[in-house]
């Protein structure tokens, strides 16, 4: 569980990130979890998108997507969101 201060830390690092995972129609599916995977071993932090074509709410994806992946919810804004795991093997990131 991040606490108020980690959570800042990782706003701020997030804000200068393009986004890496995007959700369109299809909705969460196995590819997107497969993906969000990858990207959470390889970077912790991930900023993702769901797109306008999308039926899903932003913040039911960030739920479900953390869920699956057993990540965090750093930060939802408009359609935006950003996950955070922690790597045990190889932490790239030290949180305050």
């Amino acid at each position: 569980m991040l606490n108020s201060k980690q959570r800042s830390y990782l706003r701020s690092m997030a804000q200068g990130m393009s986004d890496t995972i995007y959700v369109g129609k299809e909705g969460v599916d196995r590819n997107v979890i497969v993906q969000l995977n990858k990207e959470l071993t390889a970077n912790e932090l991930v900023k993702g998108k769901v797109l306008n074509n999308s039926d899903e709410d932003v913040r039911q994806v960030a739920e479900r997507l953390s869920d699956a992946c057993s990540a965090e919810v750093v930060q939802i804004i408009g359609k935006k969101f950003v996950l955070y795991k922690k790597n045990k093997e190889k932490q790239r990131i030290i949180l305050p």
